[in-house]
């Protein structure tokens, strides 16, 4: 190479390289423009937030009955965020169909069929396997998690129409016929409500009548705790947050996964403005200046409900905290509070490390109080009524009300308002007009999927906080599921086991991997039961969060209870 030749060498060139023929199109994903479009006009004058993406998402499905690649690649950039981030998030929540490059388009119309222990009694896997043989071409039938119509199972659902007590003929009917819209029952609204004396509570409280103090010292008086599973103290916790320097945000949990439980979605479709009032209430005492209502995808006639009557009260009653209606998307870790407010801040619903707590750091890193729908329900009456009506309550030694979801094999299944402490044999007797026809009382589980199951023998136990730990359970959100002499306890667990390894967000493993081999061991013949009972104790002692935590519950306490539910491991040898 002569001393020329050098000098024609592009900056950065090595000697002896060449000229490199430029890249016939630039690095990384590109925007389809007809994608562009479609996802501009979607969004129109709507922000492009961060925390808005999974709303964002909804619209996409909603109008196309599923995501595309391209949808998303258009969605990430006119959101300026990476492709990465918008993949994972939409492929994390279940509600989501995201297609993939060269994968074949869903089908327009999609059935779900609950799998879940109550609808799987009720023959929810022979009615998915017979839809699924059915359907013709256009239709998807798919199963899925519990959908909370447990007192009405089996449930289907033909897009966002649920069908109770479905049945072959009435879901091809409702299929044929387009019937797939929510179909939105009578509630009180707001004017009725207000003709009852409605929302003068909270006025007072805005007026300086009712003092911030008068309403913490009801709360305490009548030991009021939260109703979504916890059982915290509800008073302690918004001082808790009130402790914190502002400013404050509030989230209400209404992501009311548990398998078993449909006691917030019976008080939202019936009477949803005590429930918004207990709300308001508790964002003035907080000084909150913003409340996010998260609402499971599972819900969409409560959803349109609360849309229509928060407009009405925002309509008549002006001031308060701005209200933000969230949307969950088929995802049961959202029920946990940290990856509630994950989700809400448009991510994957992964659950945060704690501490710190959410009471000190929450949405969007400011102190955030979090109550769950019943809870917040109950306020209006226990400051009109006093802490003592409330204590005047219960039974065997307890104190309040309990809503309870009763399913499985009684004659009346559905929310029961008892007094706290009440028994599961007084239960079924006194609210649920006894078992079924043909059927006797062999097991129940108190507490939903992860509050374990026990026995007939021991149904006189109080039902309530505290009262069933030390038999390895826990009432958590009060789901009651009854099981019959005809039922298989065995199953039972397992099919609870099943469900936590589907909801398992990933992202530990003693939860991720442990659900998984738990429930492949649950399948043998003959259950291990060392390794099983060494396997659950990784589980409670490992994992993140308390799906881990309790996802053995029903295995442990069947292996504990019901001894001749499986063969002895004697027995193989």
């Amino acid at each position: 190479m002569s001393s020329n030749d050098v000098h024609k060498v592009r900056p950065f060139e090595h000697p002896g390289e060449g000229r490199r023929r430029a890249k016939a199109t630039p690095k990384g994903r590109q925007v389809d423009p007809q994608a562009a479009h479609d996802i501009a006009e979607l969004l129109g004058e709507r922000p492009r937030r961060r925390d808005l993406l999974i709303e964002h998402l909804h619209l996409i499905q909603d109008t196309y009955h599923q995501i595309s690649a391209a949808h998303l690649a258009a969605l990430a950039d006119e959101m300026r965020l990476s492709f990465a981030e918008v993949f994972e998030t939409a492929t994390f929540y279940a509600h989501f169909d995201v297609v993939k490059e060269g994968d074949p388009a869903i089908p327009p119309l999609t059935i779900r069929v609950c799998d879940s222990l109550t609808c799987a009694m009720l023959g929810g896997e022979t009615l998915l396997r017979q839809l699924q043989d059915a359907a013709g071409p256009g239709v998807r039938v798919v199963r899925a998690p519990c959908v909370g119509r447990c007192d009405t199972a089996p449930a289907a659902e033909v897009g966002h129409n649920f069908i109770d007590h479905a049945t072959v003929a009435s879901v091809l009917a409702a299929a044929k016929a387009g019937d797939t819209h929510a179909h939105v029952p009578a509630a009180i609204g707001y004017d009725a409500y207000v003709a009852g004396g409605g929302y003068q509570t909270l006025q007072r409280l805005r007026a300086g009548t009712l003092s911030r103090d008068d309403v913490l010292k009801v709360l305490d008086d009548a030991s009021l705790r939260g109703l979504g599973g916890a059982g915290f103290p509800t008073g302690r916790k918004w001082r808790a947050v009130l402790g914190e320097p502002g400013p404050r945000l509030m989230a209400v949990n209404g992501d009311e996964g548990e398998p078993g439980t449909i006691k917030d979605r019976y008080y939202l479709e019936t009477d949803p403005h005590r429930f918004l009032e207990g709300m308001l209430i508790a964002a003035h005492v907080v000084e909150a200046a913003d409340v996010y209502i998260y609402l499971r995808d599972e819900y969409p006639a409560a959803r349109a409900i609360l849309e229509r009557e928060i407009a009405l009260l925002q309509q008549h009653l002006p001031g308060g905290p701005v209200l933000h209606m969230r949307r969950g998307a088929g995802a049961y870790i959202c029920g946990e509070e940290s990856s509630l407010l994950e989700s809400i801040e448009g991510k994957r619903g992964l659950p945060r490390h704690k501490p710190p707590y959410p009471f000190q750091v929450g949405l969007f890193g400011l102190p955030t109080l979090i109550n769950n729908v019943e809870t917040l329900f109950w306020v209006r009456d226990l400051l009109e009524k006093g802490a003592a009506w409330w204590t005047s309550h219960g039974r065997n030694e307890r104190k309040g009300l309990r809503s309870f979801s009763v399913s499985g094999r009684v004659k009346t299944p559905g929310m029961k308002l008892a007094p706290a402490g009440i028994t599961v044999r007084e239960l079924i007797d006194e609210f649920c007009g006894g078992m079924a026809e043909g059927y006797s009382f062999r097991a129940y589980l108190p507490g939903g999927a992860s509050g374990g199951i026990l026995p007939a023998s021991m149904a006189d136990i109080p039902l309530d906080f505290g009262t069933l730990e030390k038999y390895g359970c826990f009432i958590g959100s009060a789901a009651i599921v009854i099981l019959s002499d005809k039922d298989d306890v065995r199953g039972a667990a397992l099919n609870l086991m099943k469900f936590f390894e589907d909801e398992s967000c990933g992202q530990c493993t003693p939860c991720r991997v442990g659900t998984q081999k738990a429930a492949l061991l649950m399948q043998q013949r003959v259950w291990d039961r060392d390794l099983l009972e060494e396997l659950s104790q990784a589980m409670r002692d490992a994992s993140i969060c308390g799906l881990g935590q309790a996802a053995s519950n029903p295995l442990t306490t069947v292996i504990k209870y019901f001894p001749d539910a499986f063969a002895p491991k004697e027995a193989a040898e």
